[in-house]
């Protein structure tokens, strides 16, 4: 498969970018708007305050281009990292309450995130939009984004027990959602 003609290599990307080429900026924008934007609305729940970390974010990349080591990782992944950490700088500065339970066993959810995953996509959303901020947080940095607690509890700047209890707490109340839709539809 061939790469179109107009679209420019990462690596030259960067480069314009570090040199202050303004086309090339433009095309790091349009290139990487779209799943950005969703991604940080998958954080705020909101479409002003995505817009605003996805500002935030991008004018990070954008004064820090000349960092980023293309042997290191693809551009994507680079700038995927900075808008996550934006998007969880900006739900910080929101003064979240974040809960010091302990995890102990008796709190495993009873739904498993491939159970979760098994949804569409639009219901996720907008059941996502419905939980604490801290546990869609922490909901998307595990099941979707992939993150170990570990990672988690240094992002957040939590115990790696708060990260498990927010995501048993977000599993629990997707469950409730995902069973009141399934009564509300059977016309039960």
């Amino acid at each position: 498969m061939s790469v179109p003609e107009n679209v420019i290599p990462d690596y030259q990307l960067v480069a314009g970018c570090v040199a202050n080429d303004r086309k090339a900026q433009e095309q790091l924008y349009k290139r990487f708007y779209n799943p950005m934007m969703a991604l940080c609305y998958r954080y705020t729940k909101n479409e002003e305050d995505a817009i605003e970390v996805l500002h935030e974010g991008l004018l990070k990349v954008f004064q820090h281009i000349g960092n980023y080591d293309i042997g290191k990782s693809a551009l994507y992944t680079w700038i995927h990292t900075i808008m996550v950490r934006t998007a969880i700088d900006f739900l910080r500065k929101k003064k979240l309450e974040v809960s010091t339970v302990e995890w102990t066993e008796s709190n495993e959810p009873t739904i498993q995130p491939e159970t979760i995953i098994d949804k569409s996509a639009e219901e996720i959303l907008y059941f996502l939009k419905q939980l604490p901020e801290m546990a869609a947080a922490v909901f998307n940095l595990y099941v979707i984004e992939g993150y170990k607690h570990k990672e988690i509890s240094q992002l957040l700047d939590i115990s790696e027990g708060t990260s498990k209890w927010h995501l048993s707490e977000a599993k629990k109340q997707l469950t409730i959602c995902f069973e009141k839709r399934t009564i509300f539809f059977n016309g039960k």
